[in-house]
Protein backbone atom coordinates (compact mmCIF):
# COMPACT_ATOMS: atom_id res chain seq x y z
CA UNK A 1 0.00 0.00 0.00
CA UNK A 2 1.27 3.32 -0.77
CA UNK A 3 1.93 6.42 1.56
CA UNK A 4 -1.22 8.63 1.47
CA UNK A 5 -2.02 12.00 2.99
CA UNK A 6 -3.99 10.72 5.29
CA UNK A 7 -2.01 9.02 6.67
CA UNK A 8 0.56 11.42 7.22
CA UNK A 9 -2.30 14.01 8.54
CA UNK A 10 -3.47 11.30 10.94
CA UNK A 11 0.74 10.41 12.34
CA UNK A 12 1.55 14.50 12.60
CA UNK A 13 -1.98 14.96 14.62
CA UNK A 14 -0.87 12.44 16.47
CA UNK A 15 2.84 13.88 17.13
CA UNK A 16 1.61 17.23 17.75
CA UNK A 17 -0.70 16.17 20.42
CA UNK A 18 1.17 13.47 22.17
CA UNK A 19 -1.48 11.21 22.30
CA UNK A 20 -4.40 9.05 19.83
CA UNK A 21 -7.33 10.92 21.62
CA UNK A 22 -6.72 14.45 21.50
CA UNK A 23 -5.02 13.84 18.13
CA UNK A 24 -8.44 11.96 17.12
CA UNK A 25 -10.63 14.75 18.40
CA UNK A 26 -9.14 17.18 16.43
CA UNK A 27 -9.09 15.47 13.32
CA UNK A 28 -12.85 14.89 13.83
CA UNK A 29 -11.94 10.43 13.73
CA UNK A 30 -12.48 7.56 15.97
CA UNK A 31 -9.08 6.66 17.73
CA UNK A 32 -9.22 2.94 16.39
CA UNK A 33 -9.42 4.74 12.76
CA UNK A 34 -6.42 6.86 13.61
CA UNK A 35 -4.75 4.07 15.08
CA UNK A 36 -5.21 2.15 12.30
CA UNK A 37 -3.47 4.86 9.84
CA UNK A 38 -0.70 4.81 12.20
CA UNK A 39 0.29 1.36 11.83
CA UNK A 40 -0.32 1.59 7.99
CA UNK A 41 2.31 4.68 7.62
CA UNK A 42 4.72 2.91 10.26
CA UNK A 43 3.82 -0.96 8.08
CA UNK A 44 4.71 1.20 4.82
CA UNK A 45 8.21 2.64 6.13
CA UNK A 46 8.96 -0.50 8.11
CA UNK A 47 10.24 1.26 11.50
CA UNK A 48 8.34 2.21 14.10
CA UNK A 49 7.65 6.39 14.59
CA UNK A 50 7.00 6.36 18.15
CA UNK A 51 9.09 5.15 20.85
CA UNK A 52 5.72 3.80 22.84
CA UNK A 53 2.53 2.50 22.25
CA UNK A 54 1.53 5.71 24.57
CA UNK A 55 2.62 7.78 20.88
CA UNK A 56 4.23 10.86 23.39
CA UNK A 57 7.68 10.43 21.88
CA UNK A 58 9.01 10.42 18.39
CA UNK A 59 11.94 7.94 17.34
CA UNK A 60 14.74 9.22 15.88
CA UNK A 61 12.68 8.76 11.85
CA UNK A 62 9.59 9.79 13.74
CA UNK A 63 11.33 13.11 14.17
CA UNK A 64 12.50 13.09 10.56
CA UNK A 65 8.87 12.23 8.76
CA UNK A 66 6.52 14.73 11.23
CA UNK A 67 9.19 17.24 9.93
CA UNK A 68 8.64 16.20 6.22
CA UNK A 69 5.29 15.72 7.14
CA UNK A 70 4.41 18.62 8.36
CA UNK A 71 5.78 20.53 4.90
CA UNK A 72 4.03 18.11 2.42
CA UNK A 73 0.42 18.89 4.47
CA UNK A 74 1.25 22.38 4.53
CA UNK A 75 2.02 22.19 0.77
CA UNK A 76 -1.26 19.94 -0.38
CA UNK A 77 -3.45 22.17 1.87
CA UNK A 78 -2.36 25.11 0.14
CA UNK A 79 -2.60 24.28 -2.97
CA UNK A 80 -6.64 22.48 -2.50
CA UNK A 81 -7.29 25.91 -0.84
CA UNK A 82 -5.88 27.64 -4.31
CA UNK A 83 -8.22 24.62 -6.48
CA UNK A 84 -11.25 25.77 -4.35
CA UNK A 85 -10.38 29.54 -4.65
CA UNK A 86 -9.83 29.19 -8.71
CA UNK A 87 -13.08 27.42 -9.11
CA UNK A 88 -14.91 30.67 -7.02
CA UNK A 89 -12.88 32.78 -9.10
CA UNK A 90 -13.99 33.52 -12.37
CA UNK A 91 -12.25 36.59 -13.25
CA UNK A 92 -9.29 34.95 -12.07
CA UNK A 93 -6.73 35.11 -8.57
CA UNK A 94 -3.18 36.83 -8.28
CA UNK A 95 -0.66 36.14 -5.74
CA UNK A 96 1.82 38.36 -4.49
CA UNK A 97 4.42 37.85 -2.19
CA UNK A 98 6.57 40.33 -0.89
CA UNK A 99 9.26 40.57 2.28
CA UNK A 100 7.92 43.00 4.54
CA UNK A 101 9.44 46.28 4.14
CA UNK A 102 8.18 46.09 0.78
CA UNK A 103 4.61 44.84 1.49
CA UNK A 104 3.86 47.89 4.01
CA UNK A 105 4.39 50.31 1.03
CA UNK A 106 3.39 48.53 -2.03
CA UNK A 107 0.05 46.15 -1.08
CA UNK A 108 -2.09 49.51 -0.20
CA UNK A 109 -1.49 51.36 -3.58
CA UNK A 110 -1.57 47.54 -5.27
CA UNK A 111 -4.75 46.88 -4.04
CA UNK A 112 -6.01 50.13 -4.82
CA UNK A 113 -5.36 50.37 -8.55
CA UNK A 114 -6.19 46.37 -8.99
CA UNK A 115 -9.66 46.42 -7.47
CA UNK A 116 -10.18 49.69 -9.71
CA UNK A 117 -9.03 48.40 -12.87
CA UNK A 118 -9.84 44.56 -12.67
CA UNK A 119 -13.30 44.20 -11.07
CA UNK A 120 -13.76 40.57 -9.46
CA UNK A 121 -10.34 39.42 -9.43
CA UNK A 122 -9.29 37.56 -6.43
CA UNK A 123 -6.21 38.96 -4.71
CA UNK A 124 -4.03 37.09 -2.16
CA UNK A 125 -1.21 39.15 -0.60
CA UNK A 126 1.29 37.25 1.77
CA UNK A 127 4.39 39.49 3.46
CA UNK A 128 7.42 36.42 4.46
CA UNK A 129 11.35 36.95 4.30
CA UNK A 130 13.26 36.14 1.05
CA UNK A 131 13.50 32.47 0.87
CA UNK A 132 9.53 32.13 1.45
CA UNK A 133 9.14 34.27 -1.51
CA UNK A 134 11.26 32.52 -3.52
CA UNK A 135 9.68 29.27 -2.41
CA UNK A 136 6.55 30.17 -3.20
CA UNK A 137 7.57 31.15 -6.19
CA UNK A 138 9.09 28.17 -7.45
CA UNK A 139 6.12 25.82 -6.15
CA UNK A 140 3.69 27.91 -7.90
CA UNK A 141 1.58 29.58 -4.68
CA UNK A 142 3.09 33.49 -5.83
CA UNK A 143 2.20 34.36 -9.25
CA UNK A 144 4.99 37.89 -8.28
CA UNK A 145 7.19 37.71 -6.02
CA UNK A 146 9.47 40.81 -3.97
CA UNK A 147 13.12 39.68 -2.64
CA UNK A 148 16.04 41.02 -1.56
CA UNK A 149 18.06 37.98 -3.06
CA UNK A 150 18.85 37.39 -6.70
CA UNK A 151 17.83 34.16 -8.60
CA UNK A 152 17.58 32.43 -11.47
CA UNK A 153 14.18 30.47 -11.84
CA UNK A 154 12.96 28.39 -15.04
CA UNK A 155 10.03 29.96 -16.04
CA UNK A 156 10.24 33.68 -14.24
CA UNK A 157 11.06 37.16 -14.87
CA UNK A 158 13.63 38.25 -12.71
CA UNK A 159 13.45 42.64 -12.95
CA UNK A 160 15.72 44.56 -10.24
CA UNK A 161 14.15 46.93 -8.86
CA UNK A 162 15.66 49.23 -6.22
CA UNK A 163 18.81 50.21 -4.25
CA UNK A 164 18.60 50.86 -0.16
CA UNK A 165 21.54 51.73 1.76
CA UNK A 166 21.89 50.02 5.31
CA UNK A 167 22.85 51.71 8.50
CA UNK A 168 22.00 51.96 11.96
CA UNK A 169 18.77 51.55 13.04
CA UNK A 170 17.94 52.59 16.71
CA UNK A 171 16.01 54.63 19.50
CA UNK A 172 16.49 58.25 19.01
CA UNK A 173 17.17 58.03 22.68
CA UNK A 174 20.17 56.23 22.40
CA UNK A 175 23.35 57.90 22.68
CA UNK A 176 24.59 56.92 19.39
CA UNK A 177 21.24 58.25 17.96
CA UNK A 178 22.72 61.67 19.86
CA UNK A 179 26.58 61.28 18.73
CA UNK A 180 27.60 64.21 16.55
CA UNK A 181 30.80 61.79 14.72
CA UNK A 182 29.83 59.68 11.30
CA UNK A 183 29.66 55.73 13.31
CA UNK A 184 31.76 53.03 12.36
CA UNK A 185 31.15 49.28 12.38
CA UNK A 186 33.15 49.09 15.93
CA UNK A 187 30.97 51.60 17.14
CA UNK A 188 27.76 49.59 16.43
CA UNK A 189 28.82 46.59 17.58
CA UNK A 190 30.29 48.34 21.37
CA UNK A 191 26.13 48.25 21.89
CA UNK A 192 23.97 45.46 22.67
CA UNK A 193 23.56 44.68 18.84
CA UNK A 194 20.32 42.41 17.68
CA UNK A 195 20.85 40.19 14.57
CA UNK A 196 17.86 39.86 11.85
CA UNK A 197 17.82 37.81 8.78
CA UNK A 198 18.81 40.91 6.75
CA UNK A 199 22.52 41.43 8.30
CA UNK A 200 23.24 37.98 7.02
CA UNK A 201 23.30 39.50 3.15
CA UNK A 202 26.17 41.84 4.38
CA UNK A 203 29.13 41.09 2.63
CA UNK A 204 31.70 43.24 4.58
CA UNK A 205 34.44 41.03 6.13
CA UNK A 206 34.37 43.53 9.34
CA UNK A 207 31.01 43.60 9.69
CA UNK A 208 30.81 39.58 9.12
CA UNK A 209 33.34 39.11 11.85
CA UNK A 210 31.63 40.95 14.89
CA UNK A 211 28.10 39.41 13.34
CA UNK A 212 29.07 36.25 14.31
CA UNK A 213 29.74 37.04 17.91
CA UNK A 214 26.13 38.02 18.54
CA UNK A 215 24.27 36.50 20.73
CA UNK A 216 20.44 37.77 20.24
CA UNK A 217 18.66 37.25 16.74
CA UNK A 218 14.83 38.37 15.86
CA UNK A 219 13.69 36.85 12.21
CA UNK A 220 9.90 39.15 12.47
CA UNK A 221 10.49 42.60 11.71
CA UNK A 222 7.83 43.97 13.95
CA UNK A 223 9.31 43.00 16.59
CA UNK A 224 12.70 43.53 16.35
CA UNK A 225 11.33 47.14 15.87
CA UNK A 226 9.53 47.29 19.19
CA UNK A 227 12.86 45.94 20.63
CA UNK A 228 15.40 48.66 19.12
CA UNK A 229 12.50 51.20 20.78
CA UNK A 230 12.87 50.17 24.01
CA UNK A 231 16.35 52.48 23.82
CA UNK A 232 18.33 48.96 25.01
CA UNK A 233 19.30 47.74 21.56
CA UNK A 234 20.62 48.08 18.09
CA UNK A 235 20.28 46.72 14.62
CA UNK A 236 20.94 47.45 11.13
CA UNK A 237 18.55 47.26 8.74
CA UNK A 238 18.22 49.01 5.07
CA UNK A 239 16.52 52.49 5.23
CA UNK A 240 13.23 52.07 3.72
CA UNK A 241 12.25 49.25 6.72
CA UNK A 242 11.64 52.65 8.31
CA UNK A 243 8.65 52.74 7.11
CA UNK A 244 7.16 50.11 9.03
CA UNK A 245 8.84 51.68 11.91
CA UNK A 246 6.53 53.55 14.74
CA UNK A 247 7.77 56.92 15.49
CA UNK A 248 10.97 57.57 17.58
CA UNK A 249 13.63 55.19 16.13
CA UNK A 250 16.23 56.80 14.44
CA UNK A 251 18.11 56.03 11.03
CA UNK A 252 22.14 56.57 11.10
CA UNK A 253 24.99 55.69 8.04
CA UNK A 254 27.67 53.59 8.76
CA UNK A 255 30.91 55.10 7.24
CA UNK A 256 33.07 51.78 6.85
CA UNK A 257 29.95 49.78 5.67
CA UNK A 258 29.20 50.13 1.43
CA UNK A 259 26.93 47.32 1.30
CA UNK A 260 23.04 47.90 -0.43
CA UNK A 261 20.24 45.92 0.05
CA UNK A 262 18.93 45.05 -3.78
CA UNK A 263 15.25 44.33 -4.44
CA UNK A 264 14.30 42.31 -6.87
CA UNK A 265 10.85 41.66 -8.65
CA UNK A 266 9.54 38.22 -10.04
CA UNK A 267 7.02 37.55 -12.60
CA UNK A 268 5.55 33.71 -13.28
CA UNK A 269 5.36 33.39 -17.02
CA UNK A 270 1.84 31.44 -16.51
CA UNK A 271 -0.73 32.76 -14.22
CA UNK A 272 -4.52 32.48 -14.38
CA UNK A 273 -5.11 36.35 -15.21
CA UNK A 274 -1.81 37.73 -17.01
CA UNK A 275 -3.38 41.17 -18.08
CA UNK A 276 -3.65 41.59 -14.40
CA UNK A 277 -0.21 40.07 -13.52
CA UNK A 278 1.31 42.41 -16.03
CA UNK A 279 -0.63 45.44 -14.73
CA UNK A 280 0.98 44.53 -11.29
CA UNK A 281 4.34 44.10 -12.53
CA UNK A 282 3.71 47.62 -14.00
CA UNK A 283 2.39 49.18 -10.72
CA UNK A 284 4.92 47.74 -8.68
CA UNK A 285 7.52 48.69 -11.14
CA UNK A 286 6.61 52.26 -10.67
CA UNK A 287 6.38 52.24 -7.09
CA UNK A 288 9.76 51.01 -5.81
CA UNK A 289 11.51 53.05 -8.72
CA UNK A 290 9.48 55.87 -7.43
CA UNK A 291 7.60 56.99 -10.44
CA UNK A 292 4.49 58.55 -10.33
CA UNK A 293 1.37 56.02 -9.79
CA UNK A 294 -1.69 58.49 -10.16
Amino acid sequence: MAIKIEMLRCFCAVAKAGNLSDAAARLGRTQSAVSMSLKQLEANLGSPLFESERKNRLTALGEQVFQLGEKQLKHFDSSISAMELLAQAPQGVLRVSAVPSVAALAFPPLVRHLTANHPGLKIELRDADSPSVIEALVQGWADIGIASTHHVLNGIETLPLSTDNYGLVLSETHPLAQSKTPLAIEDIFGAPFLRNALCDQIETQAFRDHLGQTDVTVHNTQSLLAMVLQGDWVTVLPQSVLGLAPSGLAFRPIRNLPDVRQVFLYTRDQSSHPKATQDARQKLTDLLNGNPVG
